[in-house]
């Protein structure tokens, strides 16, 4: 739905509410603008909430505000004090500034309220005191989170019980983590230290939502590593060079090393003289080797969601099933993507289906003159938002030569036109504005295009999906067919936007992989039974 008002609350006495009124025991303290999120309370007894606010057509990493309101200063009769415009704007007053975050810091009574704002081109941390804010611990680097702003609940920094501050924040592939006083002097943080997996801490390489353990010096987040999958750890910062204990891991999935390909981050050229980023996994398996070892492996391009979010280097199996059968992989970060600043990051604007089709293509390239891939077998996937990169690259470039989509967007005027209320002007800053650019919409749309296909194409769908009709992918499916193009699609039954039942996930794995070896003429032992039209 789209007409959902957004509020803060507060309730009150909701045990005791006999009234048997739903709404009696709730009381609206902040209203008036299309969303809100991070509700924190602090100040002074407790009594000020500070928040996160935004309003069409932005989302939180385009532009919000940080505002802050007493409790005390709410009235039934006063509609006045509860609308966001009459509470005290602490940041994003520019109307250009993403804020995140806020926490009020639990010691000096109250009167400090941190937060995070990308306003000098990085989401770094913040301290309002006094009617100032101060940048405590200013770099060209990201807080944040992997994805900030997407879901309610990360928090990329917290306080230990002696007043300093604990954050992490990405750089070079791998998570920092950072120990500062905050509270002493009126400038940026002082005793700053970092510590981090290559500098031979306990840590893993990558991590976030810290929580500290009140009473002592032991920290809690979650995090893994290209051969853990994401886990809580427990991790004492007296002892940082002990390793991390694992209290509970998401997956029962073990793997040795010698079957595990640790990713490397690699920087490489793209269109606008400009550089983007990827993830390189190289084939890994030492238990076969290859048939022919003066060639360079199959590539296969991965296309992230989102598309703002960003891949992570965490145990992904999805990614590890092909470098243990003698895949590359390339897992891109194109321009979008969260992690490496305001400017990266807004490269999407406007330009989806562009720059993020520019830069897997030129991350393949890469691979090719590094002798890292065969440039006649690279092969690119995605899924949703990725697949949308996916099917535009295999339509409007010719850098691939065979590719599959995973529940890819075909037709982003369906998408504009149809979604929920916090992804309803999205395309907005993506494309353009909807209906009054539908050319341009129609325009980078593969399903309008598909003449313009030139490779094999497998396509997997699930028939129950409403964000993209399998309707979507039998319009392509036909348009391959007629062109006499390899093709092949599968719908799997009772499947929605992204796929939920482990028995199709294995099968859309493993029918991509005999997908490319027929097309590729690679011989893959047991292979699902795959039939591919045109072949």
């Amino acid at each position: 739905p789209k007409n959902v008002v957004n509020e803060i609350v507060v309730v009150v006495d909701a045990n005791n509410n006999n009234s048997g009124d739903d709404d009696s025991n709730m009381r609206v303290v902040a209203t008036g603008n299309d969303f809100y999120s991070n509700p924190r309370l602090g100040g002074p007894e407790n009594n000020s909430l500070a928040y996160i606010t935004w309003n069409h057509p932005n989302m939180p990493w385009d532009a919000s505000e940080l505002r802050v309101t007493s409790l005390k200063n709410d009235d039934d009769d006063n509609n006045d004090a509860t609308t966001s415009s009459s509470h005290t704007l602490i940041a994003g007053s520019d109307g250009d500034t993403s804020v995140l975050q806020p926490l009020f810091h639990p010691q000096d009574d109250g009167a400090s309220l941190f937060y995070i704002s990308d306003e000098t081109g990085y989401y770094n941390i913040y301290r309002y005191r006094n009617g100032k804010s101060v940048n405590i611990l200013p770099m060209e680097y990201d807080f944040g989170g992997a994805s900030p702003g997407w879901v309610f609940g990360p928090q990329s920094y917290t306080f230990l019980d002696d007043g300093r501050l604990v954050a992490t924040y990405s750089r070079e592939g791998s998570t920092r983590l950072v120990v500062a006083d905050v509270l002493t002097g009126d400038g940026p943080a002082t005793s700053v230290e970092e510590y981090y997996s290559g500098a031979k801490d306990g840590l893993p390489m990558q991590f976030g939502n810290v929580i500290a353990r009140s009473g002592t010096t032991q920290l809690y987040f979650l995090g893994g590593s290209p051969s853990t999958p994401n886990s809580v750890y427990e991790w004492d910062l007296e002892k940082p060079k002990e390793e991390a204990n694992v209290l509970k891991c998401s997956s029962t999935l073990k793997f040795t090393d010698d079957v595990i390909s640790v990713p490397q981050q690699i920087e490489f050229p793209t269109t606008g003289d400009r550089t983007a980023f990827a993830y390189y996994y190289a084939p890994k398996n030492d238990r076969y080797t290859s048939g022919d070892a003066s060639s360079s492996p199959p590539l296969l391009v991965k296309a992230h969601g989102g598309p703002t979010s960003c891949t992570g280097t965490l145990l992904n199996a999805g990614i590890q099933f092909w470098t243990s059968r003698g895949f590359a992989v390339l897992d891109v970060d194109y321009g979008g993507s969260t992690g490496y600043g305001r400017e990266y990051r807004r490269r999407l604007r406007g330009s989806w289906g562009v720059v993020d089709v520019d830069d897997v293509c030129a991350g393949a390239a890469f691979c090719v003159t590094k002798g890292w891939a065969d440039p006649e077998r690279l092969c690119i996937d995605g899924g949703s938002a990725g697949g949308y990169t996916t099917l535009s690259a295999l339509a409007f470039r010719d850098v691939f030569t065979a590719g599959t989509s995973l529940y890819g967007i075909g037709d982003l005027t369906l998408l504009a036109g149809d979604t929920h209320k916090f992804e309803s002007r999205y395309l907005d800053g993506l494309v353009g504005e909807f209906p009054k650019e539908r050319s341009l919409y129609e325009q980078r749309s593969p399903i309008f295009s598909v003449d313009a296909f030139s490779c094999p194409i497998l396509l997997l769908q699930g028939d129950e999906d409403r964000v993209v009709p399998p309707n979507q992918a039998e319009t392509m499916h036909a348009a391959l067919l007629q062109k006499g193009l390899p093709t092949c699609l599968k719908l799997y039954q009772g499947e929605q936007h992204g796929f939920r039942k482990a028995e199709h996930i294995e099968d859309a794995l493993d029918s991509e992989l005999a997908f490319y070896g027929k097309i590729y003429g690679i011989d893959i032992p047991d292979p699902v039974e795959l039939e591919i039209d045109n072949l």
